[in-house]
């Protein structure tokens, strides 16, 4: 699993059957800063995924990846890599809150 930001969303209309109703957002992964764990740092990369959960733009979740990403109800019959799986309410290193829900 890893943590990540969404920052937009991808309209497709010529895709396979399976993705049809499917919403799809892409998101950046997130990882905690290096040189004084004080917040969440954007790694520079993007992934299309598979919302499972209703997340929107500017939201922070975690995903999962791989065959993992087709371990729930809705994505098991799904020819994906990626899936949100949860909406992130906050992130704790050291006892000390990093990301609170609504803060971007």
């Amino acid at each position: 699993m890893f943590l990540a930001r969404i920052t937009g969303s991808v309209v497709s209309t010529q895709k396979v059957d399976e993705l049809t109703g499917q919403k799809l957002l892409i998101v950046e992964p997130l990882r905690v800063n290096e040189a004084d764990q004080s917040d969440l740092q954007p790694t520079g990369r993007s992934f299309i995924t598979v919302d499972t959960v209703g997340a929107g733009e500017g939201e922070v979740v975690f995903c999962v990846q791989g065959s993992s990403a087709r371990f729930t109800p809705g994505t098991k019959t799904l020819p994906i890599d990626c899936a949100i799986v949860g909406i992130v309410d906050s992130v704790n290193v050291h006892d000390r809150k990093i990301y609170e829900g609504g803060s971007v």
